[in-house]
């Protein structure tokens, strides 16, 4: 395939749409590897068990993936079919799906933004506690996945917020019953398996899980510099004005389209958002901002939390 200079427009990438046929196979693989890690991870003896701990740190990261693909209606050409999935793609990730749809559509629409964007308005520079600076410089050194925890809760799970980003009745009554399903859905898992077996089937699995997207979703648009609004009416950026502030990782390929479905090509995936992931790297661009996942991960580790979350290369000079 022959790399162009200029990103292709949107015309050019038309062809490049989903199919029911590869959705579902993707779909029926994923889940193949969770219900083979479950069972794995339900035999006695360490070996096995460890084995589908890996695996299901494995299908977890997948899920998601399957959330943001559903979320996005590039999963299959039958729009209907990204409700069921993504239904249940929201049980193992526990974002709740409407919510999901909601504030993920914000993300993409404020890029750049850093203060109106819900995801990264966290991270605008600000005077840190020093409880919390001890926090979060820890976390991030030991590779203690803190910041994907805050994640879902601070932009999943804090109602207060969501329904003042969102005042509408309908979404306010949509958030408010995802949310209570999955409540109901764990409490119902938890009272069936007990707190001690659940444990021994997901613990590990999932905090591997999120360790990895610790990497993966910071790496998407932290330390890039962003421009602020502070409380003005500006305008947003188009798609295809998103890609300087957005990072890519590149992984080996096996495993970025085997197991990320290419969720590692960020940056294509904001100047196409309505291209499936299976597809995007068929895209002849090679955008500016990606690095190789390990050399990423270790120059970042080496910042202090406080550095690499509120301030951006311009302010460090580390180009990351």
């Amino acid at each position: 395939m022959q790399v162009e200079c200029r990103p292709p427009s949107p015309r050019e990438v038309m062809h490049l749409r989903p199919s029911d046929a590869a959705g579902a196979g993707i779909v029926l693989g994923f889940s193949a590897v969770t219900a083979l890690a479950l069972w794995l991870s339900a035999q006695p003896g360490v070996a096995l068990w460890l084995v589908g701990q890996v695996l299901l740190s494995v299908a977890l990261v997948q899920w998601f993936v399957l959330l943001h693909e559903a979320g996005h209606r590039t999963l299959f050409q039958t729009r209907r079919l990204h409700a069921v999935v993504g239904r249940v793609a929201s049980v193992f990730c526990a974002i709740p799906f409407t919510v999901w749809t909601a504030v993920h559509g914000q993300h993409h629409k404020w890029t750049g933004w850093q203060d109106r964007d819900p995801t990264t308005a966290g991270l605008v520079p600000r005077p840190l506690a020093p409880m919390e600076r001890a926090l979060i410089n820890t976390c991030w050194r030991w590779w203690i996945p803190l910041f994907s925890v805050l994640y879902r809760v601070s932009n999943f799970w804090h109602m207060r917020r969501l329904w003042r980003m969102f005042p509408e009745r309908r979404h306010r009554l949509a958030f408010a019953l995802d949310a209570a399903g999955l409540v109901f859905l764990y409490g119902g898992v938890v009272a069936w398996l007990g707190p001690v077996q659940l444990l021994r089937l997901l613990g590990l699995g999932l905090l591997l899980s999120l360790v990895f997207l610790d990497v993966i979703l910071l790496s998407q648009h932290t330390h890039i510099p962003m421009k602020r609004s502070g409380g003005e009416e500006v305008r947003p950026f188009a798609a295809a004005e998103q890609g300087v502030f957005t990072r890519s990782l590149r992984f080996p390929s096996w495993f970025s389209v085997g197991v990320l479905l290419q969720f590692d090509a960020h940056e294509l995936h904001h100047l196409y958002p309505a291209v499936p992931g299976y597809l995007l790297r068929r895209i002849p661009y090679q955008p500016a901002n990606e690095m190789p996942w390990w050399n990423w991960a270790l120059r970042a580790r080496r910042m202090p939390a406080e550095r690499f979350m509120f301030q951006n290369r311009h302010d460090t000079g580390e180009n990351l």
